[in-house]
């Protein structure tokens, strides 16, 4: 059986540790899904890109998710959260595609 995609772990990542949150009113709970999908998703993309890249995919998903907090005041938490998984998927997608 074949690996998940790196854009997938990502974004499953912000979405999976805000929907943990939210759902069992366990913070810190969810910033643990977050971590774990965040470290496997380094991972896999520090060995799909090398680790330069792997770093800057890996400082984009950390800044994606503290920018989802004030981008959740204008446009709603879930519209939010899904905005900067889709960025993150896609910046990972293109990388990866590219090398």
């Amino acid at each position: 059986m074949g690996q998940v995609p790196t854009a997938v772990v990502a974004a499953g990542g912000l979405v999976g540790g805000y929907g943990v949150a939210r759902w069992t009113k366990k913070r810190p709970l969810g910033g643990a899904a977050l971590a774990v999908a965040g470290g496997v998703a380094a991972r896999q993309w520090a060995g799909k890109v090398g680790a330069p890249k792997a770093a800057a995919l890996t400082g984009l998903y950390v800044a994606a998710f503290a920018g989802s907090h004030p981008l959740a005041k204008k446009v709603g938490a879930w519209p939010a959260v899904f905005g900067v998984a889709g960025v993150v998927a896609l910046a990972s997608w293109i990388t990866e595609s590219r090398d």
